[in-house]
């Protein structure tokens, strides 16, 4: 199967990136805690849905990154797409959950380049064909994320040990006409939303 059909038919499974999903702001002690919500709880849950939402955005692909914090009725959406309807989406999607009062978005549109394309595709082919790397393309959610900027790899989501971040970035350095690479791989899969987890 065609590489470039094989990313689409997995993008639409539910494929984006799971960065920190981090619950932002110090919790402030109500001085009438019985006449509102616990505000934490209220977070926990907003976070809970917009994880929820951006799971279910059909066009985020392996080659997009987006993350979200959470302040009170706030939801700040950041990361990098490839495509400007993929931002507006992400945006429209937070915008539906109950309970959220306004979207700061701060996705960046990646540029247009026919350079960046054929990047995107050599990276993948280079790291999730390495035999050890290949489990990470078998979840919903693919977990290694490649982002390209004129020329520029960074590498975000998550791996299980130390040895598997070590080795997508030498995959990711072996491509030729890449100027740089940058590992922002975690190692251990990510806690579930509402949580704190910090960049």
């Amino acid at each position: 199967m065609p590489l470039y059909r094989l990313l689409n038919r997995r993008s639409n499974l539910f494929v984006f990136c799971v960065l920190p999903l981090a619950l932002l702001g110090m919790l402030t002690p109500a001085a009438r805690p019985q006449d509102r919500p616990n505000p934490s709880r209220n977070e926990r849950i907003i976070s809970r849905e917009v994880y929820h939402e951006l799971l279910l955005l059909p066009r985020l692909s392996v080659f997009d990154a987006v993350g979200y914090q959470v302040n009170a009725g706030t939801v700040t959406l950041t990361g990098e797409v490839t495509e400007p309807v993929k931002k507006s989406d992400a945006e429209s999607a937070v915008k539906s959950v109950e309970g959220v009062d306004k979207v700061d978005n701060q996705i960046k549109i990646l540029p247009l380049s026919p350079m960046d394309q054929r990047l995107r595709r050599a990276e993948y082919r280079a790291i999730y064909s390495l035999p050890s790397l290949q489990k990470y393309s078998w979840y919903a959610v693919q977990s290694i994320h490649i982002i390209v900027d004129n020329g520029h790899v960074t590498l975000k989501g998550w791996v299980d040990t130390q040895a598997d971040k070590d080795a997508a970035g030498v995959r990711a350095n072996s491509v030729p006409g890449v100027f740089s690479v940058k590992n922002n791989l975690q190692v251990g899969e990510p806690k579930r939303p509402g949580t704190h987890w910090g960049h």
